[in-house]
């Protein structure tokens, strides 16, 4: 046959890390046509990726409004990809994770009776509330998608039994790891230069992201009142919080840590600059989903703000706890990692159970194999077992 034409569609600055490497891979290979289609669902943080990585989309939606709904999103996504769709005419399209854009996508998709390659499925909280949209987006992703790229096993068997069959599934490892392997430098400096002026090796570093829909609000607030106690009781602390740029999540930062001394709020940062934060981090409080896979790479434990995570391979590794958003929990155990070596220790010397590096090259090999260029199936990637 000739090349297999292949759409990825992504918007948001998580979709374009983890799908900035497969790009290449797709890019790379000699019989496959790669087309690259962004909505923009964020603009600012997303063109920071694809600047890096050095993507430059064939198709740009542009569809970021400021304040915007997920009705607003879900909508021109929609009607912005169906023309593209219908002039490109592709032959499989490649969503990613849980964001509004990955479902639209894959609506537009089912709609112009294209395949779907859903990459990074079969994550479950198994509660359609949280975390919100994320966990319906990638249910009704995963009924939609004619191939499932699951990061690990437990994955996978959540899609299993939700009736998907076994040989449309393929375990690949998360592509986050394989972008990480381009990204973190021992010897790194930053470009962000309040930076560069904490001192990493004689501070203990607490990276720190807090920004979901279900956490506005008092959640937030609890989460904020939190890290201002430890900052106060532990002067070798040093907070790094990246603060997302929705408005409601900057006027509570600001608002309860904006004259904490040793707490800097940052924008979101670049990748590079990210990844390289995290490397020279004590540990991660976060909320995010990615984080919690990128920071056991780096041997950094995770508190996750949220009383559920789809992520439960980096609980069960010992990588991430789950901690929820009352106060008192929050501040006992950062208070815990903060004074108890042991159980820090153990928590960052655990197996990251999330990938090798080469879940793109896997996925890849999984999109030629359907579609009968390769004659063998990619075998699946499981976790080196901890010595």
């Amino acid at each position: 046959m000739d090349k297999v034409k292949v759409m990825t569609v992504f918007g948001t600055r998580p979709e374009a890390i983890k799908m900035a490497p497969l790009v290449k891979k797709l890019e790379e290979n000699e019989y496959i046509e790669s087309i690259v289609c962004v909505t923009a669902q964020h603009r600012e943080m997303l063109d920071q990726v694809l600047n890096f990585f050095e993507i430059k989309p064939d198709f740009d939606l542009n569809i970021m409004q400021e304040r915007q709904s997920l009705s607003g999103i879900t909508s021109r996504v929609l009607e912005g990809l169906e023309e593209i769709i219908i002039k490109t005419k592709p032959d499989i399209i490649l969503v990613h994770g849980d964001t509004t854009t990955t479902f639209a996508g894959s609506l537009a998709a089912f709609y112009n009776k294209v395949k779907i390659g859903h990459v990074e499925a079969g994550l479950r909280t198994f509660n359609k509330y949280f975390p919100f949209p994320e966990e319906m987006n990638r249910k009704l992703t995963g009924v939609l998608s004619d191939l499932h790229f699951s990061p690990t096993l437990t994955s996978k068997e959540n899609l299993l039994r939700e009736g998907i069959k076994e040989e449309d599934i393929f375990i690949t490892g998360n592509t986050v790891i394989d972008a990480m392997t381009s990204t973190v430098k021992d010897d790194y400096v930053f470009e962000t230069e309040e930076l560069n002026l904490i001192d990493f090796k004689n501070k203990k570093v607490i990276m720190m992201t807090a920004h979901r829909r279900e956490n506005w609000g008092q959640p937030l607030e609890n989460i904020c009142s939190a890290v201002k106690e430890i900052a106060q009781r532990y002067k070798e602390v040093e907070f790094v919080y990246l603060v997302h740029l929705n408005p409601i999540v900057k006027e509570t930062a600001y608002k309860i840590l904006g004259d904490v001394n040793n707490v800097h709020l940052l924008p979101p940062l670049d990748t590079k600059e990210t990844h390289n934060l995290m490397n020279k981090s004590y540990l991660v409080l976060t909320d995010s989903g990615g984080l919690q896979e990128e920071a056991p790479h780096l041997g950094k434990p995770v508190l996750v703000l949220r009383d559920v995570t789809e992520r439960p391979e980096a609980v069960k590794a010992g990588t991430a706890k789950a901690i929820g958003t009352n106060k008192e929990d929050i501040i006992k155990n950062i208070s815990m990692l903060l004074e108890n070596n042991s159980e820090y220790h153990k928590m960052a010397n655990s197996v990251n159970p999330y990938g090798d590096g080469k879940a793109s090259e896997r996925i890849v090999d999984a999109i030629l194999y359907h579609f009968g260029i390769k004659k063998e199936r990619p075998l699946d990637f499981y976790p080196a077992k901890k010595k």
